[in-house]
């Protein structure tokens, strides 16, 4: 082992024969399955009992109880044996249900779900944004009423991924709104197909629709179904919201890979269209990827001492305008022959589209203007905005 191993499972709290486990582990996982016959559920099932999915999770819901600077050792072998990547097969569930399941809730949700969620069989979508409380979370007005044993919810939620697909939703709702904001929201696990609920696609200029506006309509959740005390919903969504940008911006690449190879690739197929200028800015933006690339390995080090926190914004900050400026190259390299796209019904996978869909990323999971107030306040300790809503009752601060 060399010594800058040694010293990177030293600062995770991890010792040799816990990186040991670890291997065998998943060397195991490997040596039993053939990726070209098994399925992708029993691929990621066969991770999950072996207690890789998320190895510091305990052990029968997914892990090994051992530190989680040690999920890079399992994923490099998984990956290299060919292992479905468990993130893209189920975005919502995987990055952001799965930690705030293992953080807030019970054994028994945590056995029910957690391993359906990890293999891909269930689909998770995430019910937080509206149309009247988007950048502003904690303003929204979605209701969820006690009676009896359940509480009854009725609202709009909108921008909500994979919703047309999920069988389960986090939701954020209000409970109590004669408190202010923050305080009078409770944190739920919604049934997508329960009655009540009603899913309609928003269509994007790709032509797809992988956005959802979702009516719910005297829904009723168990109140088993509430992760964490009510009125203390705000709390439980920051475990969502911290490891959605840390998922979303904080994927482990290799150099020149992720959305600067679209570019490198157009290069060098196309030698036609070079010019001097084009060339520097390649140049530029591949100097730029690097650093994002190296900056998310320092902080996929630093979180190995604990859970994501605000600094997961810088990665969403900086890879969501990086890949904005990407494609916006590439269009430009492409000049008149960028304006083509095959299909609105079913468009191909082609630069044009990928820079249609880039138009999304500074505002998915978190806009890149709420970003910069996250990481200026809590990161450098800047002061605050100006809030004139602070303790007021959320029913009478000023809406619309």
């Amino acid at each position: 082992m060399s010594a800058e191993t040694a010293d990177a499972l030293a600062a995770a709290g991890a010792s040799q024969d816990d990186r040991a486990r670890v291997e065998r582990a998943a060397h195991g996982v490997v040596a039993g399955l053939d990726p070209a016959t098994a399925t992708t559920a029993e691929y990621l099932g066969a991770c999950y009992d072996a207690g890789l999915a998320w190895v510091h999770f305990p052990v029968g819901f997914g892990g090994l109880g051992l530190p989680a600077g040690l999920q890079a050792v399992a994923d490099a072998i998984l990956a290299a044996g060919g292992r479905p990547d468990p993130f893209l097969n189920n975005p919502i569930g995987v990055g952001m249900a799965g930690p705030t399941l293992h953080g807030h809730a019970d054994e028994e949700l945590r056995a029910r779900l957690l391993r359906p969620l990890y293999t891909g069989e269930q689909m998770w979508a995430q019910l937080f944004s509206e149309p009247g409380a988007g950048s502003d979370l904690a303003g929204l007005s979605t209701r969820a009423v006690r009676d009896g044993d359940d509480w009854v919810v009725d609202g709009q939620k909108v921008w909500t991924s994979l919703a047309h697909l999920a069988s389960w939703a986090l939701l954020l709702a209000r409970t109590d709104p004669d408190l202010p904001k923050h305080r009078g929201l409770t944190y739920f696990i919604v049934d997508m197909h329960a009655p009540g609920v009603e899913v309609r696609p928003l269509r994007q200029a790709t032509g797809q629709a992988e956005f959802n506006e979702v009516y719910l309509t005297g829904v009723r959740v168990p109140d088993a179904h509430r992760l964490g005390d009510v009125g203390q919903g705000w709390n439980v969504a920051m475990t969502t919201l911290m490891n959605e940008r840390s998922a979303i911006g904080d994927s482990a690449l290799g150099r020149g890979s992720g959305t600067i190879a679209d570019a490198l690739e157009l290069w060098r197929d196309r030698p036609d269209l070079h010019s001097p200028a084009l060339r520097l800015r390649l140049a530029d933006l591949w100097t730029q990827a690097e650093a994002y690339r190296l900056t998310g390995e320092r902080a996929r080090v630093a979180r190995t001492a604990g859970p994501p926190g605000p600094e997961a914004s810088i990665g969403k900050l900086v890879g969501a305008e990086l890949n904005q400026k990407i494609y916006d190259f590439c269009m430009d390299v492409l000049g008149p022959e960028g304006t083509l796209y095959d299909s609105y019904d079913d468009p191909a996978d082609s630069l044009q589209r990928r820079f249609l869909r880039a138009r999304a990323n500074t505002i998915e999971g978190g806009t890149s203007q709420i970003l910069r107030n996250v990481l200026g306040e809590r990161v450098l300790r800047l002061p605050g905005d100006v809030r004139v809503d602070t303790g007021k009752p959320w029913r009478d601060v000023p809406r619309g």
